[in-house]
């Protein structure tokens, strides 16, 4: 018989509780556990649909590190991350403790964060929510089952969605609270069910412990060609990242998360949590046929309590419907989630200004520049009187979960490009031949061409031209596409007007980047955009 309790259990933890403890289950019982408890339901072909409540994403404002003398200093402190007290935190976690002791029944995972073994950590999850706790072992890197009894902690997650926080009492915001402690190595997490919160904490705490192992830690899909090339691509959501990475003639390292060592790229998951709203079938066959599998956990997807047929299209619940199970369901994914380090990085953005060209070339430099910036942009809005589209500026394609000062991140990235002689790639996924509403959406054909050339080594042999805006390099002519959409200034009908926007990009991207002039060097600085009508 498999020994799945550790040695070192909750009360070595300091943690005390009467509750009746389920020790690393697998995915069968956790799903019995969940169907007996009444937490959700089957769907036709098995997958375990449950709800989420009025949590259907992140609770962002909700978020909080502890500011304390090892943080201070190393934390970047701002909107993203905002501080919470020691004393708060310390009240906080006498809470959380008292209510582990009143609570009946807990699950108990541990689990890897990271798949590369010298560069993961230990990571001990406790949930009072079955489904959550098959969740979190689906979406991490689960252990060989002869780990499990000598697994000792390193960070613990709590996650108590029926807990309800107290403002005053815990320095929080509202009854909902995410508490990140770096120093006691401790996640609270209370007062929702969107069990991606437990995901992307682990993604966190990776942020913010592997730049100190000089490992870029990395929010990108990733994978590899069949001349064992690796790829990584940044992307912020809408831009391509899960579909362009998702090629049936290379391999998925994962789509999501990753860390880049000296020696490989590796999956800091198990599993995939892909958006389920209007998926489709013909576009996302891989992604379609998990919600047809026992094992995938679906998140607010709304099922016929008869047939138990599953409505894809259906937004009653949420619109952020999700589905994960375990990335081995993917039929071309790499079984040790873990790829050679990258000979290219793909940089996605959806240009709704119409402005950037299909793809371009870019220095180090540049390289570092873009990916500070994270640019992508809204389309317009269905508000009266918005028509224009709305640029998005995410750092490191991933502010969010960004526990440092994103120039550490950024240093990192232009390190390991400069060593590995790394090409570089912005691809724009968005508009051609105008804005939003007047231009139309980048052919996907032509995105796909100009991605395989980049990643073949083939566009490195095309003519390129510099853009007169941006300064990087554009290929002027690439078989098998039209060299019309390679300068975006000439697909419009009105090269004036084409003028005044990139101007007016231009203008967004500096101002932008305003916050990062005292942390970098010059070599970057100089790879900003300029307007074109200032360099003749």
């Amino acid at each position: 018989m498999i020994e799945r309790t550790p040695a070192l259990g909750l009360r070595a933890m300091g943690i005390e509780t009467n509750a009746e403890l389920h020790w690393n289950l697998n995915t069968p019982q956790l799903v019995e556990q969940a169907l007996k408890r009444g937490e959700g339901r089957l769907a036709k072909h098995g997958p375990l649909v449950v709800e989420t409540g009025k949590h259907t994403g992140r609770s962002a404002n909700d978020k909080f590190i502890v500011r304390d003398d090892e943080t201070e200093q190393s934390v970047w402190w701002g909107k993203v991350n905002k501080p919470m007290a020691p004393e708060a935190f310390a009240n906080l976690k006498a809470d959380f403790l008292s209510a582990l002791k009143e609570r009946d029944t807990l699950f108990v995972a541990d689990l890897y964060g990271g798949s590369q073994p010298e560069h993961r950590v230990k990571v001990r999850v406790i949930n009072e929510l079955a489904w959550q706790n098959l969740f979190i072992r689906t979406m991490l890197v689960r252990p060989e089952d002869g780990e499990l009894a000598g697994m000792e902690p390193e960070y613990t997650i709590i996650d108590l969605p029926d807990f309800r926080a107290d403002p005053e009492r815990h320095g929080c915001r509202s009854e909902t609270v995410i508490a990140v402690n770096f120093t006691e190595k401790l996640i609270l997490i209370g007062g929702t069910r969107y069990a991606g919160e437990m995901k992307k904490s682990v993604f966190g705490l990776l942020n913010y412990m592997l730049p100190m192992q000089g490992i870029m830690p990395m929010h990108c899909s990733a994978n590899i060609g069949p001349e064992g090339d690796t790829a990584i691509f940044f992307g912020l959501s809408g831009t391509g990242k899960t579909t362009l990475s998702a090629d049936a003639s290379r391999t998925l390292i994962g789509d999501d998360e990753h860390g880049w060592s000296d020696t490989a790229v590796f999956n800091f998951e198990g599993g995939c949590y892909a958006k389920m709203i209007r998926l489709s079938e013909d576009a996302e066959p891989e992604i379609y046929a998990t919600t047809k599998r026992f094992g995938t956990v679906l998140e607010n997807v709304v099922m016929d309590e008869e047939s138990r047929e599953l409505d894809l299209d259906d937004a009653t619940l949420a619109e952020n419907t999700r589905g994960a199970y375990p990335i081995d369901f993917i039929p071309n994914a790499s079984t040790e989630n873990m790829g050679p380090v990258p000979k290219n990085v793909v940089m996605l953005t959806a240009d709704a200004f119409g402005v950037l060209p299909p793809i371009a070339k870019l220095t180090p430099d540049q390289a570092m520049y873009h990916f500070l910036s994270g640019y992508t942009a809204k389309v317009a809005g269905t508000e009266i009187g918005v028509t224009e589209p709305e640029a998005t500026f995410s750092t490191c394609f991933g502010a969010p979960f960004m526990p440092r000062h994103p120039s550490v991140y950024g240093n990192l990235l232009k390190e390991r490009i400069d060593k590995g002689g790394v090409d570089c790639w912005l691809v724009n996924t968005g508009w051609t031949g105008g804005k939003y509403g007047v231009g139309s959406r980048m052919p996907i054909k032509a995105t796909r061409a100009l991605l395989n050339a980049a990643l073949d080594g083939s566009l490195n042999n095309v003519e390129f031209r510099i853009d007169p805006n941006f300064g990087f390099q554009v290929p002027v002519a690439v078989p098998g596409v039209d060299s019309a959409i390679l300068d975006p200034r000439g697909t419009w009908a009105d090269t004036v007007e084409y003028d005044a926007t990139a101007a007016k990009l231009v203008d967004l991207f500096v101002e932008n980047f305003a916050q990062f002039a005292d942390h970098i060097d010059a070599g970057v600085l100089e790879a900003a955009p300029t307007k074109a009508q200032e360099t003749v």
